[in-house]
């Protein structure tokens, strides 16, 4: 399985010129990497100007952090996933816990994006994860069962062989609190029991499964090496070119 390394830049960096330096020095980085797919979700005021149609096979890729449910309509404020298509995007984050917190993101809001982006040919990556108190009440598995089940309502077991599940523990995100290895490589066994519940075992094993959390060039291969992810979701590390490419090439 190819591994999958994705970059979330969030709600960064804060000036266009700065934004395609990052963007162009990872690509100088990844030029001659066959092993592994990265992808760049910059925020949405950027992609025009990072990828076009005419570099759709050129890497990195070009993912978005969201979308709405919808192709297009009254819907003030909001991005239509067919217009992130036409620029070229290929992935596009979903249910991130930054959104599900500060923006009230639901488990059914999430299905009806999942299947608009499915629709469109879109690979979405479903983020979930349990907070510090659900982890501490030991309510993980209930947690993570909720999110997927209702995350992935409806959605046959055709169209989940597109969809690429990213857990995120909540309380490692942005903390430099990483999930062990041991405790991550036993979520993701987790995350593929609760699957094949609701798929089979064939499709949990084939699912690919990405960590993120705190996750740095120290770090980053012993969550694919040992902890068995098929990639990573990173954040802040990616903000930073040289610490992304070193992970890149630790992986």
């Amino acid at each position: 399985m190819k591994l999958l390394l994705v970059a979330n830049w969030k709600m960064n960096p804060q000036d266009l010129e700065e934004a395609k330096q990052l963007f162009n020095s990872v690509k100088k980085g990844v030029k001659n990497i066959k092993s592994t797919e990265v992808v760049i979700c910059p925020p949405f005021l950027y992609l025009s100007n990072l990828l076009t149609p005419k570099t759709y096979n050129l890497k990195p890729k070009l993912g978005a952090q969201d979308c709405f449910w919808e192709e297009n309509g009254a819907y003030t404020g909001e991005i239509s996933p067919a217009m992130l298509k036409n620029l070229g995007v290929e992935y596009i984050i979903l249910g991130h816990s930054e959104r599900r917190r500060f923006l009230a993101e639901t488990n059914e809001m999430l299905n009806k994006k999942i299947k608009k982006v499915l629709f469109l040919n879109i690979k979405p990556i479903l983020c979930i994860g349990e907070t510090q108190p659900e982890k501490e009440q030991g309510i993980k598995e209930q947690v993570l069962a909720k999110q997927i089940k209702e995350g992935l309502k409806g959605i046959t077991r055709e169209e989940i062989k597109n969809i690429v599940i990213a857990y995120e523990p909540v309380w490692a995100i942005g903390t430099g609190q990483n999930c062990l290895i041991d405790e991550t490589m036993s979520s993701i066994l987790l995350i593929r029991k609760i699957i094949s519940r609701f798929y089979n075992r064939e499709i949990a094993k084939k699912l690919k499964i990405l960590y993120g959390g705190s996750v740095t060039g120290e770090n980053a291969a012993d969550y694919i090496k040992e902890a068995g992810a098929n990639g990573l979701l990173i954040g802040g590390a990616s903000l930073k070119s040289e610490e992304f490419v070193k992970i890149i090439n630790s992986v």
